[in-house]
């Protein structure tokens, strides 16, 4: 009889481990997940066998606080608590050094993006992790546009157009479903496979595998066949390629716990000043996700 405690835990573990598992969102109102992010990306030009190499990279500290839940649906709050942002230029130099938290007298762009900092905006988010709609972005983008301190109506909608293309309503979804938007709709065994895909200025085709279920996390690694489609008034990209993703997540929760993300994508792009002039373009990226509370 003493080992009837142990063996019923041996065998209950092995059916978790072994049989399926439940990947998805299980969240609770007044949860909050504190993500720490990292990103940078390198993107090269060539031209006559001459390159230039423009490193863009960005970090940032992004609050999730769950207010709401409606049948397969959370209600999130989406807010950033700190980003910095660094532009280089192997020709140019340093572009962009902003950190928000702190304005610069007469910078502007410290400015615009510290409105950015601690006013929420909301998410609707599938329990597979689809982000179905977001509402206050726009909002956000007239906010931040109004602190560069311009007041003529061209100029900020200038801004407007700009700002919208990262932090619009839109812009928004589509940049988190990255984070969010990996799990299927059915339980999975450890081995199985499952896809999804999502649009935007980067789209993926992904294919997520479950690599290891433990009593507290699980394991999941993916492949993306990826698109990017960027059009400026003064640029236009246009390369494919792949993307690895590494992730663990927290079965509680369905939160992740980490998540490295590494691209390669080629194509080309277009300066207006060069007209139709196709000039090969390689980017190459790297994001990882952690989180911090």
């Amino acid at each position: 009889m003493k080992f009837l405690i142990p063996t019923l835990f041996f065998v209950l573990c092995s059916t978790v481990l072994l049989g399926q598992t439940s990947l998805r969102y299980q969240l609770n109102t007044g949860d909050v997940f504190t993500i720490k992010q990292d990103a940078e990306q390198i993107i090269t030009q060539e031209l006559d066998g001459a390159a230039h190499e423009i490193t863009n990279q960005i970090s940032g500290i992004l609050e999730f606080k769950v207010i709401g839940e409606k049948e397969e649906t959370y209600l999130i709050e989406l807010t950033f608590r700190d980003l910095n942002l660094r532009m280089s230029s192997s020709i140019q130099g340093l572009l962009m050094n902003v950190n928000a938290k702190e304005i610069v007298e007469g910078d502007m762009q410290s400015k615009v993006f510290n409105s950015l900092l601690n006013t929420p905006v909301q998410l609707s988010l599938a329990k597979t992790g689809d982000i179905l709609a977001v509402q206050g972005g726009d909002s956000l983008v007239t906010k931040m546009a109004q602190a560069s301190g311009l007041e003529d109506e061209f100029s900020l909608n200038l801004w407007k157009r700009s700002l919208s293309k990262d932090f619009g309503s839109e812009a928004l979804s589509n940049s988190y479903k990255q984070m969010t938007f990996i799990y299927p709709v059915a339980e999975q065994k450890i081995g199985n496979s499952w896809e999804n895909e999502y649009a935007g200025k980067l789209s993926a085709k992904n294919t997520w595998t479950l690599d290891e279920v433990t009593t507290e996390n699980a394991s999941i690694s993916g492949i993306s066949q990826i698109i990017m489609d960027v059009k400026e008034p003064a640029t236009t990209m246009k390369l494919s390629g792949t993307q690895q993703t590494k992730i663990i997540t927290v079965l509680a929760s369905g939160f992740i716990k980490s998540m490295q993300v590494e691209g390669l994508a080629k194509g080309v792009s277009t300066v207006a000043q060069m007209g139709d002039q196709e000039i090969p373009t390689t980017i190459k990226s790297k994001i990882t996700y952690e989180l911090i509370q």
